[in-house]
């Protein structure tokens, strides 16, 4: 070794290593959280919580969806279809959207920790936006081993105090929300994601027009007069 390479290869060495460190530090710490499956659900799992809500409360018709952040064919609903239903049915005041988280544990491994680091960031009043990132970057996070370092992105990019949000994950505190919410789609016989719930059917892995169509058909109907009632006399023309 030259004489004046040493200090070039000493330089060089703590580089690397504090490099490892760093990469092992990031990998690790993602590690530390972990979501249970099947937890007991306590009475403020549930309390004044119906499912995040899009829309006005007073809309006619309410659209639950039961959705997967992992399924494939829920992201193509969030990015594809749900902007039209959002323009022609949940702006105007027709409809308004009710999510429900129904996690597909035995497919999906990362599916229970996507509801949850979405349900931090509605503690922080970011679901929405943070809820279309996830969908957006599903193949980013979907298939990699750990999902919580684009998981991270994600809400740094959103804005959120992303120390709060770590420690919301880390405290597991909406594992009964998520159970309860998979309870209510086991309930009402869903099987599959995404389901929609709208006038008392379940409607699977339905687009926008369809869903267009059968809001508008609900409204119609509710706004039609009742029929008269089986032998009722018709008053004869003319008077008495």
């Amino acid at each position: 070794m030259a004489p004046g390479q040493k200090p070039f290869y000493i330089a060089l060495g703590v580089i690397v290593v504090g490099g490892v460190v760093f990469l092992a530090s990031r990998i690790m710490g993602n590690h530390d959280v972990s979501i249970p499956v099947n937890p007991a659900i306590t009475v403020a799992d549930t309390s004044g919580f119906r499912g995040y809500i899009l829309g006005s409360a007073s809309a006619p018709v309410e659209i639950t969806e039961f959705g997967d952040f992992q399924c494939p064919q829920c992201a193509n609903f969030d990015q594809v279809q749900l902007p039209d239903v959002k323009s022609r049915l949940i702006d105007p005041g027709k409809a308004r959207l009710r999510f429900r988280d129904f996690p597909l544990d035995g497919v999906h491994s990362h599916t229970r920790i996507a509801s949850h680091a979405a349900a931090c960031a509605d503690d922080q009043k970011h679901f929405w936006d943070v809820k279309e990132a996830m969908f957006r970057r599903q193949n980013d996070w979907a298939f990699s081993s750990n999902p919580m370092s684009v998981f991270t992105d994600i809400v740094k990019t959103a804005g959120l105090d992303v120390d709060a949000w770590n420690a919301c994950m880390k405290s597991a505190k909406f594992a009964g929300r998520i159970q309860a919410s998979q309870n209510e789609g086991n309930a009402v016989g869903v099987s599959s994601t995404p389901s929609f719930v709208i006038g008392g059917r379940i409607h699977e892995n339905m687009g926008s027009d369809e869903m267009v169509k059968l809001v508008d058909s609900i409204i119609a109907a509710a706004a039609a007069p009742a029929p008269a009632a089986n032998g009722a006399k018709k008053k004869p023309a003319g008077g008495l």
